[in-house]
């Protein structure tokens, strides 16, 4: 428990496989999503994880069917249950291109930010036509507007500066990245914040993975040396004058 990720980033992927798989509709695989949502952030709350941000629709998936977009934004509305959040006392946030979502969706998401902004115990982030690319452009955009504005000065302009431009400032960058539906690669998500993050990828389907997948994928995150350019010496010998 001493080594617990203080910030777990999810590709939720493979509900629309599982449904095949089980001969329903993709979007009951959606449906069962939203449990393994409740179980993972169940989980992550009784391990003292703090940040938990999940990929739920990149700007990509607007090119699905219209109908299984629609059932993807009544299924966000009917997942955003206030209860739920109260009672493992956690805060919800939301990053993406929110201006694509419709009124009614952007209304309940904003709501549900106001209704939990106390909530202590852990910080829910959504990302909802989201992609990295996108952010990191809308970014750059922002610093050059006011470097030719003369409002900032270039040179000013550093990691440090962008990590805190972006729409994830307010959370430390991802510890752990767990992908589920077998797929190994990132798909546009969290690009920059991942750049350090331990990757995990897994076979198993989105609605197949419960608190127990959770907890290995922790304990494979537990079992490597995070050397951030370092060598093991060195991580050693850190780690033993930390204790002194």
């Amino acid at each position: 428990m001493s080594r617990i990720p203080q910030h777990i980033a999810i590709i939720m992927d493979g509900n629309g496989r599982w449904a095949k798989l089980h001969g329903f509709h993709r979007n009951v695989g959606h449906q069962e999503g939203v449990e393994s949502v409740k179980k993972v952030t169940e989980e992550c709350v009784a391990l003292g994880v703090k940040y938990l941000t999940l990929y739920t629709f990149s700007t990509e998936n607007w090119n699905r069917p219209p109908a299984e977009i629609a059932a993807l934004m009544n299924l966000v509305l009917d997942s955003l249950e206030e209860s739920t959040f109260m009672k493992y006392n956690v805060s919800f946030r939301m990053i993406g291109d929110l201006g694509r979502l419709p009124e009614e969706v952007r209304e309940r998401i904003e709501l549900m930010v106001q209704r939990t902004a106390a909530n202590s115990a852990m910080t829910m982030t959504i990302a909802m036509s989201y992609s990295s690319r996108w952010e990191i452009t809308n970014t750059m955009q922002d610093l050059a507007r006011k470097a030719s504005e003369g409002t900032l000065d270039y040179h000013a302009i550093d990691e440090q500066l962008i990590s805190d431009s972006l729409q994830t400032s307010y959370m430390p960058d991802p510890d752990l990245l767990i992908r589920t539906g077998g797929e190994v690669r990132l798909s546009n998500y969290l690009l920059w914040q991942c750049a350090y993050s331990e990757l995990y990828f897994t076979a198993t389907y989105w609605p197949d993975f419960d608190g127990e997948a959770l907890c290995e994928a922790v304990f494979n995150y537990q079992n490597r040396e995070r050397r951030f350019g370092l060598i093991s010496e060195q991580i050693q010998t850190n780690n033993e004058n930390a204790l002194k």
